[in-house]
């Protein structure tokens, strides 16, 4: 198109496609009139998630650790270079990592800190086929900038069918009934059972697992009660379930199931003296986390009789000891950790994984991610222009800074019409940290590790949200990125306070720049961006048009915001390709371009 057009196209992207920039070309600082010369090295682009392939376009490789299911392996396939060791010791995969963008364990692989340092910085992702990551270092996995995702839904019908199969086989003596039986005993006596109707069952953590466990229970004729701080009321009371207080669980149960993570809350959450507080005689299930229970107080429980029988699907290790005195305990049912171990939870895990890996590799907002701002699928498809505009700002603002100006203080203003409660701006915050750091260091920033990069930088970042009138159809109306105490080597880019501003909106699913310092503009945040500053008079499109023309330079968007007629004004130009020096230097020639800076997105 001419360069000299005056009405504006808006050339159309996909969000996602934004999303997932693969490129690793030199992103230059901003280049002005004050300093011609300045062509400092910058860092190299990432995706916004992870990098997951080379610039040559060689595939990923994605190590998977312990058996997948066929249908998730292919998957992977289609999408990298898959390689399958199982039972690996851990000396052996810290030696693999480093090969390795992305990995995939169950719960018999530990990935420690160790792992993510012999990585160096490649590893981006590792996939738990499953719910709980308590055998993955969360605090390590995001200091090394490596999303962490997991597959919490595949196995949930599994894992409450093992649970209440476990329950009733624990309650009817049908492990011990077979073993007799088999042996050529026929003892009907010594296996009298308990019935379920009627029995108080206490649900200790109330997530997907712990609510269909209940759901089955209530089939059963049980009456369920549930402990889990998080559970909302509404949840539990329609499908018939009161919340109760951990010790009122413990306290009302005829039996106990457990499903909740292992976390240092949860770490031997059923000891000596909760044991105590219980009603004697009760039965306890967990396929939950074996860590959860003080297995050396569990067998002094039984022996006491506090707990009647106790049927357990996983160990604090796995697999137990084989003279292990709870495994061997007459009124222990036990398997080797089955929970999710049925054809079509496996296939479902495998596939639920794999499509979370090759979509976090691939850039995209995984909402599974357990070490990142979570955010549904809903909101994260709402939200995706307004993620590429947050990042787009923060690079966009850092690259006004004049050199030896170091970037401290980060205000962030967001204008909506919808409520405080309706906005979560986690998400944003961690893309315009992103767009900050990344141009002025050598760090590479994703979603995972942008709050800790950020403070470990000694980056001040705060947030104010401004509640308009209207219809909250969209979002948000605006994001507006304040840089305070720094010098700046466009001056029109400074407010009325002195700090670096710039403002954008999303128009029809496109970033947009709309204002600069005091200046109102309006021009797409796509390739790079040109602003001058210009005495406002008739012609001054034309000719800098036409020297972008004649430089085989296209223009895609063009922009005039003046303070009044005749004044001053800002003209922003977005532009396809980068200019040469020598076309940058003849616009900053031009008698009435008081000053400009080249912007590189």
């Amino acid at each position: 198109m001419s360069a000299a057009a005056s009405s504006a196209i808006s050339v159309a992207t996909n969000p996602l496609k934004s999303l997932t920039l693969s490129s690793r070309s030199p992103l230059p600082s901003a280049i002005s009139v004050a300093f011609p010369s300045r062509n400092r090295d910058t860092p190299r682009r990432r995706l916004i998630l992870v990098s997951c392939s080379a610039g040559d376009g060689s595939k990923p490789t994605i190590l998977v650790a312990e058996k997948l299911g066929e249908a998730g392996v292919k998957l992977l396939e289609d999408f990298a270079n898959v390689d399958c060791s199982y039972n690996m010791t851990p000396e052996e995969l810290n030696t693999k990592i480093s090969l390795c963008d992305a990995l995939i364990v169950r719960s018999g692989t530990k990935v420690g800190r160790e792992v993510f340092e012999s990585s160096r910085g490649r590893l981006k992702v590792v996939g738990r086929a499953g719910v709980g990551i308590d055998n993955v270092d969360l605090s390590a996995a995001t200091e090394f900038g490596c999303l962490v995702v997991n597959a919490p839904t595949a196995n949930t019908i599994a894992a409450a069918e093992h649970g209440i199969a476990l329950l009733a086989a624990m309650a009817r003596n049908v492990a011990q009934a077979d073993a007799s039986v088999k042996a050529g005993e026929w003892k009907r006596n010594k296996y009298v059972g308990v019935s379920l109707v009627g029995k108080t069952l206490a649900v200790l953590g109330f997530g997907k697992v712990g609510t269909e466990v209940a759901r089955r229970a209530k089939g059963l004729g049980m009456r369920v009660i549930a402990h889990d701080p998080y559970a909302p009321a509404d949840r539990a009371h329609a499908i018939g379930v009161d919340l109760v207080s951990f010790d009122e669980a413990l306290a009302t149960a005829d039996f106990i199931s457990l499903h909740m993570p292992l976390t240092p809350a949860t770490s031997k959450i059923l000891n000596d003296e909760t044991f105590a507080k219980m009603k004697k005689g009760v039965r306890i299930v967990n396929v939950a986390r074996g860590g959860v229970i003080d297995e050396d107080a569990l067998v002094r429980a039984l022996d006491a009789g506090i707990v009647a029988q106790a049927a357990l699907d996983v160990f604090t290790k796995e697999p137990p000891a084989k003279d292990s005195k709870l495994v061997q305990h007459e009124r222990v049912t036990v398997t080797p950790h089955l929970g999710a171990s049925t054809m079509e939870a496996q296939e479902g895990v495998a596939i639920e994984i794999a499509e979370a890996v090759v979509g976090a590799l691939n850039g995209e907002l995984a909402a599974t991610a357990v070490n990142a701002p979570m955010v549904s699928a809903e909101v994260l498809t709402e939200l995706k222009p307004y993620v590429i505009l947050a990042e787009k700002l923060g690079r966009l603002a850092v690259q006004l800074v004049a050199g030896g100006s170091g970037v401290k203080n980060v205000k962030v203003s967001y204008t909506s019409a919808r409520a405080t409660d309706d906005l979560d701006t986690r998400l944003l915050r961690a893309m315009i940290t992103k767009g900050i750091i990344e141009p002025i260091s050598d760090v590479y920033v994703n979603l995972v590790n942008a709050d800790f990069t950020a403070k470990q930088r000694g980056l001040r970042l705060s947030e104010e949200r401004v509640l308009l009138d209207g219809s909250p159809e969209n979002p948000l109306e605006t994001i507006t990125v304040q840089l305070g105490n720094v010098e700046s080597k466009f001056a029109s880019s400074l407010s009325e306070s002195g700090e670096v501003k710039v403002e954008g909106r999303v128009k029809d699913g496109v970033p947009h720049l709309t204002k600069v310092g005091s200046f109102e503009v309006d021009v797409t945040l796509e390739g790079s961006i040109i602003l001058c500053r210009q005495v406002d008079q008739p012609g001054m499109i034309g000719t800098v048009g036409s020297i972008l023309g004649e430089s085989n330079v296209n223009v895609n968007f063009m922009s005039v915001g003046r303070i009044a007629p005749r004044k001053q004004a800002i003209m922003a130009i977005g532009v396809d390709d980068q200019p040469s020096k020598d076309t940058l230097k003849k616009i900053g020639e031009i008698p009435a371009v008081e000053e400009f800076v080249f912007l590189k997105l």
